[in-house]
């Protein structure tokens, strides 16, 4: 009999005891590889925590309660048991449900997270937000309703204090992060009843680095020292003299004697290390920090991939993962060119061959940005620093000020995350930091947290900054080569896709900086492309040649910054339309680069095909570009109408003048 068919809410797992949880748990993973294999997405993180979300869920009252998932790819369990299982296998998919907590599907879904190390702060906010609301209730002597918080306030010989846990579930890996101390630092200062539980599986996306790392995995060594710590606490106050004592003395001696005090000196409760595979001991762990009034963090140990081979074999494979053979755990990969992630990755390792000065660097994200290449030639030269972008940019500035040339390979939505270091501490110090901004565009699957549509507008504000996107795999690998001859910050912006298959550069060329690339000589229309974009202005001149016969001027722009002035006002002279096409948002983008500069120096009329200013969802790359007319149909759909407009309206004026 399947257990899960009848589960339809959180409430439903009320009725049910700790072995039938565990059984369930079980149910639950088939049914999540089964769907996940058809469509992917974030399989290990989210097997890893099948246990932990029913643990919280039995136990808590959601959405009274509130559970802030970090990041938010380990969330399909909580979606299959908030009334989402029918849906599941939309998951990721267009118009289906989203791969990472989202606020318009689900009352249970509190925030829209997608970003790593956010949580506590979400948390801390919430409860000091409840925490406020009640006492001016309190103070107004009303009953209301805050954020579906209810809560009865003290009247007519009522005192109620303020219902509402709130739990955060943060990763190892997002430890490394520091805006992540930043809200543990303010929690404890300021006491708040926050449950935080640190899922610890000894990864983020691969294994995770550095010192806080190094230390929990010092706490895991030892499952001893929890119960070490109950006994030692108790027996303090045994000692003569003790008892007595001021709680620092206490405190230091516990630190002395005992691991695992990081936690407790920043002012919360520490419960750990518990299984978190054994729901039993999980339940008991959120319900004894339930009854703590002051933060408390449950420190739970889980296997990434828990409970499908494959995934615990290969959990950095399994973060994320496309369609896949559930027998062999194998994708279903489709023969095709080189993707521009792995173009750059072999590019950059074959330049460190040559020039011992280049360094790379990455933010957990080794293997998506194509750098595991270069980490494999030159371990010495190559530096993940873990999910903290900010250090990332700041640390490349160092290195650059000790003589060296650093890489920051990064996804373009995660670099915003750095922009003030990137403008203070390498463009203001007009460093030789290079960036590689992989996943430039619509990402498709992982939707709008994931997407990168602002990067030519927010590196086009920084003064010295050189900003370029290639048309293909190839001059990619060329535009890399120029960036780092430069001396100077510079950016290149490429795409989440397979290269179009064009043969590599043998001996890598710098780029004239600042020059466009004529690709075909026209007239009528000049279409401006840029990175992605020139590939739908090639496409839709073809359609104007097949159905309007008419030829347009093609043109890479190679350079959002510094832009071809000279050549596009040349051809703008010459051309009765100009368009620009960007796989980046409109405003203040590469097509408000080029009306900026005609509006000072040409009176040619241009439109700007580009992404607009919204967010767009998730779901298939292709229709998510089709449904915002970012496609070689709406280009040549636009230029043939309005040039064959002029032309019929210029062939009336001469029969008018005949006559």
């Amino acid at each position: 009999m399947s257990l899960l068919n009848n589960i339809n809410s959180p409430s439903d797992l009320k009725r049910l005891d700790d072995q039938e949880l565990q059984e369930l748990a079980v149910e639950i993973r088939t049914f999540m590889v089964g769907a996940v294999s058809k469509v992917g997405g974030h399989l290990a993180p989210s097997l890893g925590v099948v246990e932990l979300t029913l643990a919280l869920h039995s136990v808590l009252d959601s959405p009274n309660d509130k559970i802030i998932w970090d990041v938010g790819h380990q969330c399909y369990a909580h979606k299959i048991i908030t009334g989402r299982s029918a849906e599941f296998h939309t998951i990721r998919q267009y118009g289906g449900l989203s791969g990472f907590p989202n606020k318009c599907e689900s009352e249970h879904d509190i925030v829209g997270t997608g970003h790593s190390s956010t949580s506590i702060s979400y948390g801390v906010g919430l409860q000091e937000a409840i925490r406020l609301a009640a006492a001016q209730k309190e103070l107004a002597g009303i009953e209301a309703t805050i954020e579906g918080v209810h809560d009865k306030v003290k009247r007519e010989g009522i005192d109620e204090t303020p219902s509402g846990h709130v739990a955060c579930v943060i990763g190892d890996g997002a430890l490394t992060g520091g805006i992540a101390y930043e809200a543990l630092n303010q929690a404890g200062h300021l006491k708040t009843p926050l449950i935080v539980i640190l899922n610890d599986n000894e990864m983020s996306i691969k294994p995770n680095v550095g010192a806080i790392s190094q230390y929990l995995h010092k706490l895991r060594l030892d499952p001893t020292l929890y119960k070490l710590r109950e006994e030692f606490e108790h027996g303090l106050d045994k000692i003569p003299g003790i008892r007595g004592a001021s709680r620092s003395i206490k405190e230091s001696m516990k630190a002395f004697l005992v691991p695992g005090m990081l936690f407790e000196e920043l002012g919360f409760a520490y419960i750990g290390i518990v299984d978190g595979h054994d729901v039993k001991a999980l339940r008991k762990s959120i319900r004894a920090a339930m009854e703590i009034e002051r933060p408390v963090l449950i420190h739970i140990k889980t296997t990434k991939g828990k409970g499908y081979e494959p995934a615990e074999a290969r959990p950095d494979t399994f973060h994320g993962i496309a369609p896949f053979t559930i027998s062999t755990g194998e994708a279903i990969k489709k023969p095709g060119p080189i993707t521009y992630t792995e173009a750059f990755g072999q590019g950059l390792a074959k330049m460190a061959g040559e020039d011992e000065k280049i360094v790379a660097i990455t933010a957990a994200m080794s293997s998506g940005t194509g750098l595991y290449h270069f980490e494999r030639k030159f371990p010495d030269r190559f530096f993940d620093v873990g999910i903290a972008e900010e250090h990332a940019v700041a640390f490349a500035a160092g290195l650059a000020i000790g003589g060296f040339k650093p890489v920051v390979a990064i996804y373009s939505t995660f670099l915003q995350r750095a922009f003030d270091m990137l403008v203070q501490d390498v463009a203001l110090q007009e460093l030789p930091v290079v960036f590689a901004l992989d996943r430039a565009g619509l990402v498709g699957d992982d939707g709008p947290t994931h997407h990168g549509t602002f990067d030519l507008g927010y590196l086009s504000l920084v003064p010295g900054m050189t900003v370029m996107a290639p048309k293909d795999e190839a001059e990619l690998q060329n535009m890399v080569y120029t960036a780092l001859q430069l001396n100077a910050p510079a950016a290149i912006r490429y795409p989440r896709l397979a290269g179009r298959g064009v043969p590599m550069p043998e001996k890598f060329e710098p780029l004239p900086v600042g020059k466009a690339e004529i690709i075909d000589r026209g007239e009528g229309a000049l279409l401006l492309g840029i990175g992605t974009g020139v590939g739908i202005c090639r496409r839709a001149a073809r359609l104007l040649v097949e159905q309007n016969g008419l030829r347009p001027t093609v043109v890479n722009a190679r350079f959002v910054k510094p832009l071809d002035k000279e050549l596009i006002l040349k051809l703008a002279a010459e051309h009765e339309l100009i368009i620009t096409v960007e796989e980046g948002t409109a405003m203040g983008g590469f097509g408000s680069a080029v009306q900026n500069l005609l509006a000072e120096e040409a009176s040619t009329p241009v439109k700007s095909f580009a992404i607009p200013d919204a967010f767009v969802p998730h779901g298939n790359r292709n229709k998510l570009m089709h449904d915002i007319g970012l496609t070689p149909e709406a280009v040549s759909g636009y230029v043939g109408e309005k040039l064959l407009k002029k032309i019929v309206t210029a062939e009336r004026r001469k029969v008018f003048v005949d006559e």
